[in-house]
């Protein structure tokens, strides 16, 4: 093939289709059900885990999640999960995108 450009097209799923692929998918965990305890570790408690909550709840990705947001790759998303310490604007621009407040209180102490 000298030098010819593929071209990628896109089509919605008829419901047959649909229907084929559901029923793939459940023989599949049928056959291969999923191992207990090898799901990704919890998220602690607190802006993490209510981030992942509201993210599942939209049945977003990280990646979905990351592109919503603007933030640089997925990985800013799975570390805010984590907890891991991540910049302010990436964390209110992800808070945002899933309907979310930040907000700065004056702790007792």
């Amino acid at each position: 093939m000298p030098n010819k450009k593929l071209i990628r097209k896109n089509r919605k799923l008829t419901e047959q289709e649909r229907a084929r692929h559901a029923q793939i998918r459940e023989a599949a965990e049928r056959d291969y059900p999923p191992q207990a305890g090898r799901g990704g570790k919890p998220s602690p408690p607190g802006i993490p885990a209510q981030i992942r909550a509201a993210r599942e709840a939209q049945g977003l990705t990280w990646y979905a999640l990351a592109r919503k947001a603007g933030v640089p790759n997925q990985a800013t998303v799975r570390d805010i999960e984590r907890g891991s310490d991540v910049r302010l604007s990436n964390l209110q621009a992800v808070a945002t995108a899933l309907g979310l407040h930040l907000e700065l209180v004056q702790s007792s102490r």
